[in-house]
């Protein structure tokens, strides 16, 4: 699958944001005040550029919100659903916490609550897709409910929790990986024509189309497993070694840019290692 950068930065930013969203929720003692409206507006600002990067890679931007009227059928109506009333409850949750210095309980728990099912729902966008094996899985949503809570713990300064979160997830990713590699398309152009070892004469086309660019890029698995090694050691080994360490600010800021740097690039490889069944017509698989 072509590793579009909108989605990249939608599924990156938006888990970041939503996770944070979600400790800021359970938080028996959270900030208040100004401090807390600092955190709320980091949060939101991640929530809302992720979901924007989602809109800006439809075919027809203008239109995404014809996608809230689809959520019988749907994982992206029912996630566009989904982060509208998470984002409204954990602002109603937010406002006597910068406000009055109160904190309204049954809000943030419920708040926290639809910010996982947002993220859930984002995943299995991916999960559904029957013709995407290394997606098909129940690891697709643990992988990246994963990602929002290690890296929303660190965003809302959980160093305690986030030291143990963020080793956890390279290890869920490297599992994933793993997994992946060995659940492949079982169909064949044999299987598919109940010909005994057919070969395509020609290109179905000469030029490229939607599908194509879309649906048939392949990574050299050489330069995926760089790019593993990469996402692992700026993802979980780098910020896990700086939490150990006695954490200042800019410390903690170099963990936080090193662990999204990571993430981006996991789930670039998320993307660009996906094989779409469609390939088989192109000779791709």
């Amino acid at each position: 699958m072509h590793p579009a950068p909108s989605l990249i930065a939608f599924t990156t930013l938006s888990g970041l944001g939503f996770g944070m969203l979600f400790w800021l929720g359970v938080d028996a003692t959270p900030p208040t005040g100004w401090v807390a409206f600092v955190f709320y507006v980091i949060a939101y600002a991640l929530s809302l550029a992720g979901l924007g990067a989602s809109a800006l890679h439809l075919g027809r931007p203008s239109r995404a919100l014809k996608a809230f009227t689809q959520w019988r059928s749907s994982w992206l109506s029912r996630e566009a659903w989904a982060s509208l009333v998470a984002l409204t409850v954990n602002a109603l949750y937010a406002a006597p916490l910068v406000f009055l210095d109160q904190r309204v309980a049954p809000l943030g728990w419920s708040g926290a609550a639809l910010a996982l099912i947002t993220v859930g729902s984002t995943a299995m966008i991916y999960t559904q897709l029957k013709t995407v094996p290394r997606w098909h899985h129940w690891s697709t949503p643990v992988l990246f409910v994963s990602y929002a809570l290690s890296g929303g713990a660190l965003m809302a300064g959980k160093v305690d929790l986030a030291v143990w979160l963020i080793p956890l997830t390279g290890l869920v990713q490297g599992g994933c990986w793993l997994a992946g590699d060995r659940r492949g398309t079982t169909s064949t152009l044999s299987t598919a024509t109940g010909l005994h070892a057919p070969r395509a004469f020609e290109a179905p086309h000469t030029g490229d189309t939607y599908l194509t660019r879309e649906m048939a890029f392949a990574v050299a698995r050489k330069h995926a497993e760089k790019l593993r090694l990469i996402a692992l050691l700026l993802g979980a080994i780098v910020p896990t070694a700086i939490l150990l360490l006695p954490v200042n600010h800019l410390f903690a800021l170099v963990a936080v840019v090193s662990h999204v740097a990571g993430a981006m690039t996991a789930r670039w490889l998320f993307f660009a290692e996906a094989k779409h069944v469609m390939g088989l017509y192109y000779g791709k698989i």
